[in-house]
């Protein structure tokens, strides 16, 4: 079934001395088609300088995270039919350096977290497959995709303080369940550092908004839970 619908995307410059303004863009499409594939349309037949990031087109790589009508979603997953009325509000995510458009500079999140750190875990039960010969269990990668939605809705990341933020903490959490010794208690003290989970407020914005259920108020719980010596040390 085709619907008229109106994209009105929010597009700027920063090296631009025009201030951000919004331009609205007319499409008739099937209601069943995402975000991204009616963004995608706009740029090859309407706007070819319009700017947004994607990749796997599935909600596996996390590029396509912005707002839509005011909340932190991936634009890949995100059904047109999802939304009443005809206008569809598009804005990129904020607390994140502009590169043009929809498009933010995703290296603010990875400041804080390790490029040792391990992002691999045990899969979940196969039901019983048999290993292949050599390979002592399944692994498959962790849930978090780094697309910057937990930080965007993240009220205390909003506000500009030197916070770490949830997907810092998340991923800091998920190697600490993994790590002993020295390492454990060096991470349990970054965790409880200045910047570190005192600094959560506990809105629960950033699970809410999460896209695959990592559900970083949880860790950053777990953190304060076994900082404050409810829990076992490491």
């Amino acid at each position: 079934m085709k619907k008229k619908i109106r994209l009105k995307i929010r597009r700027h410059r920063p090296e631009s001395k025009t201030p951000p303004s919004f331009e609205t863009f007319t499409l008739t499409i099937d209601a069943d088609i995402s975000i991204l594939d009616a963004l995608e349309m706009i740029q090859s037949a309407q706007e070819p300088t319009l700017m947004f990031r994607r990749s796997c087109h599935h909600s596996s790589c996390g590029t396509c995270g912005m707002l839509i009508n005011g909340e932190e979603r991936l634009a890949c997953v995100t059904r047109i039919s999802q939304f009443k009325g005809g206008t569809i509000t598009l804005e990129p995510l904020p607390g994140f350096p502009l590169l043009g458009d929809l498009a933010v500079d995703m290296a603010p999140l990875y400041k804080d977290i390790d490029e040792r750190w391990n992002y691999l875990r045990g899969a979940e039960d196969l039901g019983g497959k048999k290993l292949p010969e050599g390979i002592k269990r399944f692994e498959r990668f962790e849930n978090c995709i780094e697309c910057g939605c937990c930080v965007s809705a993240c009220p205390v990341a909003g506000e500009g303080k030197p916070f770490m933020g949830p997907a810092a903490l998340a991923a800091l959490n998920t190697e600490l369940q993994k790590t002993t010794g020295k390492g454990a208690r060096a991470l349990l003290k970054q965790a409880g550092g200045e910047r570190g989970e005192r600094l959560c407020n506990r809105a629960l914005a950033c699970s809410r908004v999460c896209p695959t259920a990592v559900y970083p108020a949880r860790h950053i719980l777990d953190l304060r839970t076994r900082l404050r010596g409810d829990g076992q040390g490491p």
